[in-house]
């Protein structure tokens, strides 16, 4: 069974809960670093909505070591290539801001007015590489709840049943990005990779980063020997580090923009934050008849491999596709208030 068909089987696994799925991809960091062309899979947060939810990098975005160590769903391969010995040092600071993404959210924020209801309703369709069409349903409360359906109806009974899957993590992300609106932007972006536990060490002095690394290491180095990968391994440096935390940067970010993206802020700051990567490259584009950019991350995020394209509205912002290899989604957000859609009225 290849990627792809995996990738159109999530739908029908078990929910992988986040903390198995962080500590995965920070072993897959380490890993990373210690084979020339290790072929490893990224996992799925909980992997029954992944492919609707953000099959973003990491989902496809999000690079992680595959459920090793944890029950495990594998969805894309990757092969990366063993960085070159440096000494060890902090990340590189970001470059300078890509102007188009800064014009927008200026224009974002300074456009804002007052939101309306109390949540943001996301019905989001995922094309899976056989073609077939997978839809979910996914309310994101100004509160920090979420609630997750593959039907109207069936949302509206969970919201009833009070079936929240928010994590502390996911509250954390909506927080450094409306942080990210107006704050400093090295600060923002510390913010938004830290919002995930990371064995970075980002704003820690060299030997605390370093420390931090060997922590992280040393807590996984069973699922090191059970994947026949020698240990201890160096800590990534230079530009290989620089990729890696924007990988967590790009995978953070747009999860906060495909859940608050009715949130003026949270457009406003996620597009600050992805101005920083170097590696994303935006075009103008049109998209159903509407002015839209074209934001493409590139393989040196991923290791190498391919790249995840965003496709957001060219005045507003807001998320209306993303692709990652076959498979695709689309994004249909709208303000709704809690009580509206408990009753089905939507």
């Amino acid at each position: 069974m290849d990627e792809l068909e995996l990738v159109g089987r999530l739908k029908d696994v078990a929910p992988l809960r986040p903390q198995a799925y962080e500590r995965a991809r920070a072993t897959l960091g380490a890993a990373m670093a210690e084979s020339p062309a290790t072929t490893v899979a990224a996992p799925v947060r909980r992997a029954k909505f992944a492919w609707a939810r953000g099959f973003r990098l990491g989902v496809p975005g999000k690079i992680g070591l595959g459920a090793v160590g944890a029950a495990a769903v594998a969805a894309l391969v990757v092969s990366v290539a063993a960085p070159a010995p440096q000494s060890p040092a902090q990340a590189p600071a970001a470059s300078a801001p890509e102007s188009r993404l800064v014009t927008l959210a200026a224009s974002v924020k300074a456009s804002s007015t007052s939101v309306q209801g109390d949540a943001s309703l996301v019905i989001r369709t995922t094309t899976a590489p056989d073609g077939s069409p997978y839809v979910t349903y996914n309310l994101y409360t100004d509160s920090g709840d979420a609630y997750f359906a593959e039907t109207a109806q069936q949302l509206s009974s969970a919201i009833a049943h009070h079936d929240n899957l928010a994590e502390p993590i996911d509250a954390a992300k909506v927080a450094a990005a409306r942080f990210a609106a107006t704050g400093d932007l090295t600060e923002a972006r510390m913010r938004m990779v830290n919002a995930v536990p990371n064995a970075w060490g980002l704003g820690l002095s060299p030997a605390d980063a370093q420390r931090a690394w060997d922590e992280a290491m040393a807590k996984d180095e069973p699922i090191f020997k059970a994947k026949g990968i020698k240990t201890p391994l160096p800590r990534p440096t230079g530009q290989d580090l620089q990729n890696r935390i924007d990988n967590n940067l790009w995978t953070n970010a747009t999860d906060a923009l495909f859940r608050g993206a009715e949130n003026p802020d949270v457009r406003a700051g996620v597009l600050r934050l992805l101005s920083t990567i170097p590696a994303v490259a935006v075009a103008n584009s049109t998209t159903g008849g509407r002015p839209t950019l074209t934001l493409t991350a590139g393989p040196s995020l991923f290791g190498g491999t391919d790249a995840q394209v965003l496709t957001i509205d060219a005045h507003t912002g807001l998320p209306l596709i993303s692709a990652w290899k076959d498979v695709s989604a689309t994004y249909k957000s709208s303000r709704v208030t809690l009580a509206q859609v408990r009753a089905g009225k939507f």
